[in-house]
């Protein structure tokens, strides 16, 4: 771990099935013993005794598939409260990690690749008004224009918000009624 500067590995079986992960959180335990002497009790019910990474790691190892979202991904960090998630295929093969620090790149993107995105994922779809316009600003990206339709403005805001990297969806539209 010291050497990849990492915080954890994913503890692989057989021809990659991922079972478990061993985090810096699972080798405390040694060190808090390192120097007292626990009791029967405490060493059998610690991983301070573990010698092998089965015996050490936190199983099963809590993971996501390749097609999750980054916010599926950072709900499951969230509420199992890991730090990373080994990504595994359909027969639980490891194909790479996510860690949080991954899920925040997507906040570092440039406003105007996000504004390229929107342009092309969102308002080039055929329900989508041509008149609409975004601009992105420090991740907030503002649709304006003329919408008839304002059953659109909800699902509109939606697709945009799901967009990568932006942080929230300002809405300044009118109606064509509005035009001179």
């Amino acid at each position: 771990m010291d050497q990849w500067k990492v915080s954890a590995l994913p503890v692989l079986e057989g021809e990659g099935r991922v079972v478990g992960v061993v985090s810096e959180a699972d080798l405390l335990p040694k060190e808090e013993f390192r120097s007292v002497e626990p009791s029967p009790e405490e060493f059998e019910a610690s991983k301070a005794g573990a010698v092998r990474a089965g015996e050490l790691m936190s199983s099963p190892a809590v993971t996501v598939h390749p097609d999750s979202t980054l916010a599926e991904a950072a709900r499951i960090m969230a509420t199992r409260k890991v730090k990373r998630l080994p990504v595994v295929n359909d027969i639980g093969m490891l194909e790479g990690i996510v860690s949080r620090s991954d899920l925040l790149k997507v906040f570092l993107r440039k406003d105007d690749e996000i504004e390229a995105e929107i342009r092309h994922s969102v308002l080039n779809e055929p329900a989508v008004p041509p008149e609409l316009d975004v601009t992105v600003a420090e991740g907030v990206a503002t649709i304006r224009g003329a919408l008839s339709d304002r059953s659109l403005v909800p699902l509109l805001a939606r697709a945009v918000r799901a967009v990568e990297g932006v942080v929230d969806v300002r809405m300044e539209l009118g109606t064509h009624e509005d035009a001179p």
